[in-house]
């Protein structure tokens, strides 16, 4: 299998290099993970519908890439979808495939724009780890849901070999401010050998 970008995405960036990294991919990051199996959008989405009460309520794909995670909400019956991502190039490659009500792009740790409750649902498919979003992401979409909102996350080997990632997750359920529904370790990009464990939980 050919790792073009794979080699270089899960070194430790700052955000700005993050955002060049991921421009640069935008056109040939689906045929890279594509050759190597990415199995966890469809994870993630089959997950969350398993605890979704309605998938006609609205869902947020938090660091939506160029849509592959929206493809698979979508998939899995979720119909009305909104993404943002730090990427403006894969964010072009999201809105080519016509299945999100809006995208926007944000700032690296920046709060998000909507109210909580405005989603029934964050999906960060991916997106939590060396080389991408830092763990304060998980504090920026927990703090996007209302009680009884869903998060479906994944962390990858890497994201797993640092105690932090996983440390913040058992913070919020310790302190009974969310409850763990999920959690399943499978493969991720298996043409590289690399797994991940898939959450769900609900904030309360």
């Amino acid at each position: 299998m050919t790792n073009g970008f794979l080699d270089k995405a899960y070194g430790a960036r700052d955000a700005a290099s993050t955002r060049q990294l991921y421009d640069d991919w935008a056109a040939n990051y689906e045929a890279e993970i594509a050759e190597n199996g990415y199995a966890t959008p469809g994870h993630c989405a089959a997950a969350l519908r398993a605890y979704s009460k309605d998938p006609q309520h609205p869902v947020l794909d938090f660091g939506c890439g160029t849509g592959l995670s929206g493809l698979a909400l979508k998939l899995n019956g979720f119909t009305c979808i909104d993404g943002v991502d730090l990427s403006a190039e894969m964010l072009e490659q999201a809105r080519a495939k016509q299945i999100y009500r809006r995208l926007d792009q944000i700032a690296p740790d920046a709060p998000l724009s909507h109210a909580p409750g405005d989603y029934a649902a964050i999906a960060a498919i991916g997106v939590i780890g060396a080389g991408a979003a830092p763990i304060s992401a998980f504090d920026t979409m927990m703090a996007g849901l209302a009680s009884g909102g869903l998060l479906v996350f994944s962390f990858n080997d890497h994201a797993l070999e640092d105690p932090a990632n996983e440390g913040r997750l058992n913070e919020y359920l310790d302190c009974g401010a969310a409850r763990l529904l999920f959690k399943e370790y499978g493969d991720h990009l298996p043409g590289i050998d690399l797994k991940c464990n898939v959450y769900v939980v609900e904030k309360t």
